[in-house]
């Protein structure tokens, strides 16, 4: 008999205190045949919680990068099962699987990927606008006024600093209010104070409004910015850190980097 996965969550975490808004339940992931074959994802399990900011970290090539793909389902597993809520990703066609990405998962880019011919406000209702849903208004305000982008609403992104072109896209994955948002290396492209003041209102739209982020990072000081930390090598969780700051994720860091 097929277990169900919450049968499956069971099975590998126990009872959970509360129900997880997407995870993995033994992700493999491979590319290549015979002695080419690399696992870039090793038996992954993991779920993430509604109102938990998480920061998956890892040396190059540890599979960081290819968990939040396959998360979001940006890439299909070699075996194993992801989903969003109640849903496994394997079960959706092509079609399906694109509705869902639309309508319950936001995504911010380190490059941004926003549409230069529309402004900024159209840019931040851009998902809805595709999906032919109403946004609402006063949620997308309050979420403009997180990101402090009220003044700028009628600008295209060419006429924007780096800083303020992130806000938007921050702004864009919010304002669907999606299951979770999945974040990849979203100041890479940042100085440090800009970088430091998107983190902030990442954090903030988690602290406050109850959002889920996911975030893939190499850099010690935006993990900092996360709820806990998930710690990769060679495609295996190897540990997991809470409440971490600068200081913690630096020292685990090191450590994993001499294994």
């Amino acid at each position: 008999m097929t277990m169900t996965l919450d049968a499956l969550r069971t099975e590998v975490f126990g009872t959970p205190a509360r129900k997880p808004v997407a995870g993995a339940l033994d992700a493999v992931k491979t590319y290549g045949r015979g002695e080419a074959e690399v696992r870039a994802l090793d038996g992954v399990s993991v779920d993430f919680y509604a109102g938990d900011f998480t920061a998956i970290m890892g040396p190059s090539g540890s599979g960081k990068s290819t968990l939040m793909h396959v998360l979001a389902g940006l890439d299909d597993l070699t075996s194993g099962s992801v989903y969003v809520g109640g849903t496994d990703l394997s079960t959706l066609n092509d079609k399906a699987l694109t509705k869902l990405r639309r309508d319950r998962i936001g995504f911010i880019f380190q490059a941004f990927n926003l549409v230069p011919t529309l402004n900024v406000y159209e840019n931040i209702v851009l998902p809805m606008t595709l999906a032919g849903r109403k946004a609402d208004r006063q949620w997308v305000e309050a979420v403009i006024d997180i990101v402090g982008l009220d003044h700028r609403l009628k600008h295209r992104p060419s006429e924007l600093s780096g800083g303020q072109q992130q806000r938007v896209a921050v702004a864009r994955a919010l304002a669907s209010r999606p299951a979770i948002v999945f974040a990849d290396e979203p100041t890479g492209n940042l100085d440090s104070v800009t970088g430091a003041e998107v983190l902030a209102f990442m954090r903030q739209a988690v602290r406050e409004y109850g959002q889920t982020i996911v975030m893939v990072t190499h850099d010690p000081v935006a993990a900092g910015y996360a709820d806990r930390a998930i710690c990769l090598v060679d495609g295996q969780i190897v540990d997991e850190l809470h409440d971490p700051n600068t200081d913690s994720v630096i020292d685990r860091m090191k450590t994993l980097g001499r294994k």
